[in-house]
């Protein structure tokens, strides 16, 4: 058993109990380069089931507010992401949404995600008070700074400075204001998990 199945394994179990009773959302939250994608596609590979990342839900520049950079989750699109995909699929329903993508500056082509059991919601800000939605099973990823700026480093190459100046810091503030990791059933320290 790899080291991502062990740790993961109580997860795993839970989720498949909150499938048995769905549908029902997991959610993954935590810190940029923790490994939360990775838990997520291991997660939805075990378990049969689909992914929404909160990434898909930027605003586009022009619909942010004016101090959107000094607002951790200001740059997301909660109220889009509840009524477009996380209520539909918690009703039994198909949802259809278009994905943001801030590389292209423009809304992709839709997305249909049908019903399911389970749906996992990936990503930054995934356990915001804003999104006012109820998940089953919630998870935070975290690791160790030096941990994460090595794996952002890696990750990013010169987009890494930008991390450190804006998404980082605005990270943390949302962990300092609404504390995600006290309101989870598992929080998953990945340091010694993915090397």
């Amino acid at each position: 058993m790899t080291p991502l199945a062990t740790a993961a394994a109580p997860i795993l179990q839970a989720a498949q109990l909150a499938a048995e009773n769905g549908p029902a959302l997991l959610a993954i939250d935590g810190r940029c380069g923790s490994g939360k994608s990775t838990l997520a596609e291991f997660l939805a590979g075990q378990l049969g089931c689909r992914v929404v990342h909160t990434d898909d839900f930027y605003l586009p520049l022009a619909a942010r507010c004016a101090n959107w950079q000094e607002q951790p989750g200001a740059n997301i699109d909660f109220i889009r992401l509840r009524n477009e995909v996380l209520q539909p699929l918690l009703r039994g329903e198909r949802a259809l949404y278009n994905a943001y993508s801030c590389a292209s500056g423009a809304f992709l082509p839709s997305k249909p995600f049908a019903a399911a059991p389970l749906t996992i919601l990936e990503g930054s800000y995934s356990l915001h008070p804003a999104l006012q939605t109820d998940f089953a099973v919630r998870v935070f990823v975290t690791c160790p700074p030096d941990v994460q700026a090595a794996r952002l480093r890696a990750r990013e190459g010169i987009r890494y400075a930008n991390f450190v100046q804006r998404w980082i810091p605005l990270e943390e503030g949302y962990f300092a204001a609404h504390d995600p990791a006290a309101r989870c059933n598992f929080v998953l320290d990945t340091a010694e998990i993915f090397v």
